[in-house]
């Protein structure tokens, strides 16, 4: 186990991360106007399509749906990339070090970033009609990766409560400057009373796909333009995964060593 200054460096690393959070670039600050245009050019039935991933965002919360990733598959590679080996369930898992969590997980964002860079490149090709194929994609991705992070650092993602933990990170990495300081503090409020209650806070999970949508951005819209797409498509889904799985490893990483130092105060009574 860490130390307790091991494990309280670990802690301002992640806060000293949280606060360069708040400092946007400029594109990010305007990259929303872009899916404004791109709406009233967006034929009815595209629309549509895009509307039924909202359900699909609820479904996911209350049950899991077809987003739920294997446990054994994540488990099998931490048992390869461990020197802790023959682990067999998350109850296991809770108890690795955390240097190896944060080695395992950041390993595996590379390789999801990578495929997200595939599935952009390829949707890029045929522009707006394949947009639509690519959001939902690029969210399940999304979703599966901040599931695979929770199961790394010990947290059950069948678990109703871990799902909505997973829809805030994914809703923190997509916010502005505001909607991430409300966040933090929601996340601040769930580790004192970690409960169902926080569903309220959510205020809905059609907000939360809104602003996944919206974030793509200018750099979604030049998707929209035919073969120059591959282009941009790669670049906006290596880097939304990017800053969705830094967001999972982070806060998921800030509840473990919050959780340990706990562990240690209790120990020293």
């Amino acid at each position: 186990m860490e130390t307790k200054e091991q494990l309280l460096a670990y802690l301002q690393e992640i806060e000293a991360w949280e606060k360069k959070q708040k400092d946007l670039f400029f594109w990010e600050k305007i990259g929303r106007i872009p899916f404004k245009i791109l709406d009233k050019l967006t034929p009815k039935w595209i629309q549509n399509k895009v509307a039924e991933l909202v359900d699909e965002l609820g479904s996911y919360i209350q049950t899991g749906g077809k987003y739920l990733v294997s446990e054994q598959a994540i488990i099998k590679r931490i048992n390869q990339h461990s020197s802790v080996k023959n682990i067999h369930s998350i109850e296991e898992i809770r108890n690795l070090p955390i240097e190896e969590m944060k080695k395992i997980s950041e390993q595996l964002s590379k390789n999801r970033a990578a495929i997200a860079t595939v599935q952009g490149a390829s949707t890029g090709v045929g522009g707006l009609f394949t947009l639509v194929i690519d959001i939902p994609v690029i969210l399940g991705i999304s979703l599966k990766t901040l599931q695979e992070i929770a199961i790394i650092h010990g947290y059950d993602p069948n678990d109703k409560i871990e799902r909505i933990f997973i829809v805030k990170c994914l809703q923190f990495a997509n916010a502005d400057i505001v909607g991430k300081e409300a966040i933090l503090k929601e996340l601040s409020e769930m580790d004192k009373q970690f409960s169902t209650d926080v569903i309220q806070q959510l205020k809905g999970w059609q907000e939360v796909f809104y602003t996944f949508r919206d974030q793509f951005g200018w750099k979604k819209f030049f998707q929209a333009i035919p073969i120059a797409g591959i282009l941009f498509g790669a670049f906006a889904n290596k880097g939304m995964i990017e800053n969705i799985a830094e967001t999972g490893n982070m806060l998921y990483r800030k509840r473990r060593v919050k959780e340990r130092l706990k562990e240690l105060s209790v120990g020293e009574f």
